[in-house]
C-alpha cells in the first residue's frame, strides 16, 4: 500500500507566532518553514533537530478561533534532568522531574501559559 507513512506535523493554535517561535528556539527546535500563506498570515513550522514530525505554530486569529488551551502532543527526551537544566538555563519555566511507573517527566510552561510534557520513558 502506498498510504500514509508518517505523521508530518501537529498543529498548535497560538496567539503570537513570533513569541512561540522564540520559545521553541530556546528549546533547541529548528525552524522548518516560516512563509506567507496569504497576505498577513504565516505558516510557521518547527521541529527538534533530526526529527521528521514538526509542530505547526498556527495563528489562531487567522482561522477565526481561540488559541489552544493545551498541547495535542508530548515530547520525548533521553535525559529529562539534563533537558530540564538546559531549558532553565535558556530562561524556560520547567517543573521539577516527576517519576511514574512509565517514566520521568517535567512540565514546561510556554509563554502563553500552556503546559508541555517532556518525558524520558523507562
Amino acid at each position: 500500500m502506498s498510504g500514509i507513512r508518517r505523521v508530518a506535523g501537529a498543529i498548535l493554535a497560538v496567539a503570537d507566532q513570533d513569541r512561540m517561535l522564540d520559545f521553541f528556539g530556546r528549546l533547541g527546535f529548528e525552524t522548518v518553514t516560516d512563509a506567507e500563506m496569504w497576505p498577513g498570515a504565516r505558516w510557521v513550522e518547527v521541529r527538534p533537530p533530526g526529527a521528521e514530525t514538526s509542530v505547526v505554530l498556527s495563528a489562531a486569529k487567522d482561522f477565526g478561533r481561540d488559541p489552544d488551551q493545551g498541547y495535542p502532543m508530548t515530547f520525548a527526551t533521553d535525559d529529562v534532568a539534563a533537558f530540564a537544566a538546559e531549558a532553565r538555563a535558556a530562561g524556560v519555566e520547567v517543573s521539577e522531574p516527576t517519576t511514574e511507573g512509565w517514566g520521568t517527566f517535567v512540565n514546561v510552561t510556554d509563554p502563553e501559559g500552556r503546559q508541555l510534557l517532556v518525558a524520558e520513558r523507562t
